[in-house]
């Protein structure tokens, strides 16, 4: 009996619509290439700019360097523009670019598993199943909320919730709030609630480096220039790139420099600050830039106010409604909101990902923790590419460059595809030897950063191993995925009746490089922009 309908297939099955998902979805229509549909959990695009809604939420990032080059903005209302205005931003770029056909809504990746036989992976959805010959997974690190293991937290009686799921049908008016955490969501909220709630108690483990925030509204007349003079724009996006750059050099290179940045922090804190009791706590002991470096004018004024205290100690438990930090120290509140951070060193994604053994991504790494050729493509899940996969992490800069660069990757890919294929089915599965070497050479070049200086970040996994952050400039990166090297991979053929997919190593293509080029991602880029 023939089935009442055949399994829907496309050429690639892009996971999720923020930036990464929605700047694939470009690229891939421009390279001339339709047949894929983006599936996104969320009723709307957006990401982690959909998701987070909290107070004060915005970019650390400039606007005019925070977005697409081949979508710039000369509407954006401040240099570091807040979130309604980011997420606006995305809604457009999906407009603009014809990508809503595209998108699915409301459809979450419950499973993704490689089919050897048929060279391509089966998604199974919330919406029902498809087959794809290629998923791109750009479901981003800031995807997944973590809330620490918190005896006594079910009990709680009060109100909980974390920073990207915020409650905004409660009123925080004369409560008593505990902020849990001190990183980049917590710098935005502290001084946006401080003002309206009755007591703010904010539980800091860690003290983090916090620098002068260079805001202020852009002018109408800076957005005309922008608008009739687009060089301009280019212009300004070219030297808030430059900057970012040499500030990377700094933190990857040049460590012992970094104490003149450190001054500039403390005279910040100083200005603000003025009990030093108070600054003691606020005062890091670490280099900074091992922990991301945070921007801000107002959260050191809120942490000085009569209505706030600072607990320089972790949440160990709770007793009711009686929060408990490490050292004992107890605060009585009526909410407690999360700045915990989310899922990125051990993305959730890739437990959903069945490669050709049947391994899942999570198992294959278990032992030597999330990595990856490129941060793109991993041995064993053949035509599975990572948007903003392991070790492509910034310190400093735009990750929207990461973005770009690995697009181009993504293109190049699909390329590849087309011209191995000669008409049949084939697929590239990363040989283990290149990811290997790529990555010995990766984390040898961290070990001389400010990333490995002793502090604990969300660029380490829980072992220790800097499996998130880039260890260079994004020029660099660029430069290391700005095509595929056909050597670093083995081609996959349709099976043989009665056999195994054929597999072969891809012959060293007219225009490719030597091996030791190929694995060297840390040369000085000749193409920059």
């Amino acid at each position: 009996m023939a089935a009442e309908h055949e399994q829907e297939h496309v050429r690639v099955a892009v996971i999720g619509s923020g930036f990464g998902g929605l700047g694939a979805a470009v690229r891939l229509r421009r390279a001339g290439i339709t047949d894929f549909v983006v599936l996104e959990r969320r009723e709307a695009v957006g990401g982690t700019w959909h998701d987070n809604t909290y107070p004060g939420c915005a970019c650390d990032i400039p606007s005019h360097l925070y977005s697409f080059s081949f979508a710039p903005n000369a509407e954006w209302p401040r240099a570091f523009s807040p979130q309604p205005d980011i997420r606006a931003y995305l809604d457009r770029v999906a407009d603009t670019f014809g990508l809503r056909q595209h998108i699915r809504f409301n459809t979450e990746v419950q499973q993704m598993s490689w089919d050897a036989e048929e060279l391509h992976w089966r998604v199974e959805t919330s919406g029902g199943t498809l087959t794809a010959d290629l998923v791109v997974s750009a479901t981003g690190p800031l995807s997944e909320p973590k809330l620490p293991d918190i005896p006594g937290l079910d009990s709680f009686e009060g109100k909980v919730f974390h920073s990207s799921t915020w409650d905004h049908s409660y009123d925080l008016r004369g409560k008593r709030v505990a902020v849990i955490g001190t990183g980049a969501s917590a710098i935005q909220i502290v001084p946006a609630i401080q003002p309206v709630v009755g007591e703010l108690t904010v539980f800091q483990r860690t003290p983090a480096w916090v620098i002068p925030r260079n805001d202020r509204r852009i002018s109408g007349f800076e957005k005309k220039l922008h608008a009739k003079l687009p060089a301009t724009q280019k212009l300004r996006r070219f030297a808030l790139w430059g900057v970012r750059e040499l500030e990377t050099q700094v933190f990857a290179n040049y460590p012992a420099l970094l104490p003149a940045l450190e001054k500039v922090a403390t005279a910040h804190m100083k200005r603000a600050v003025k009990d030093p009791v108070l600054r003691r706590k606020l005062t890091p002991d670490y280099r900074v830039g091992c922990k991301r470096t945070l921007l801000s004018n107002d959260y050191y004024p809120a942490l000085a106010q009569s209505n706030t205290d600072v607990i320089d100690s972790g949440l160990k438990e709770i007793r009711g409604n009686t929060l408990i930090s490490a050292d004992g120290r107890e605060a009585e509140v009526d909410a407690v909101v999360f700045c915990s951070g989310f899922y990125v060193s051990d993305m959730p994604v890739a437990h959903l990902v069945k490669g050709a053994d049947g391994e899942t991504l999570a198992e294959s790494w278990a032992e030597d923790g999330m990595n990856a050729l490129r941060g793109t493509t991993t041995t064993g899940f053949p035509n599975f590419l990572f948007v903003i996969g392991p070790n492509t992490g910034l310190g400093t800069s735009s990750m929207i460059l990461i973005i770009e660069a690995q697009l181009n990757y993504m293109v190049d890919y699909v390329r590849k595809l087309d011209t191995l294929g000669g008409g049949d089915k084939a697929a590239l599965d990363v040989r283990p030897i290149a990811q290997h070497t790529f990555n010995a050479k990766l984390r040898e070049r961290i070990k001389s950063s400010v990333w490995e200086t002793g502090c604990t970040s969300w660029y380490l996994d829980a072992q220790g191993r800097p499996v998130a952050v880039w260890p260079g400039t994004t020029a660099e990166f660029r430069k290391a995925t700005r095509e595929v090297w056909l050597e670093e991979y083995e081609v996959l053929r349709a099976p043989r009746p009665g056999g195994q997919p054929a597999r072969r190593r891809a012959p060293l293509l007219a225009g490719s490089v030597s091996r030791g080029a190929a694995t060297d991602a840390f040369h000085t880029a000749e193409d920059a922009r």
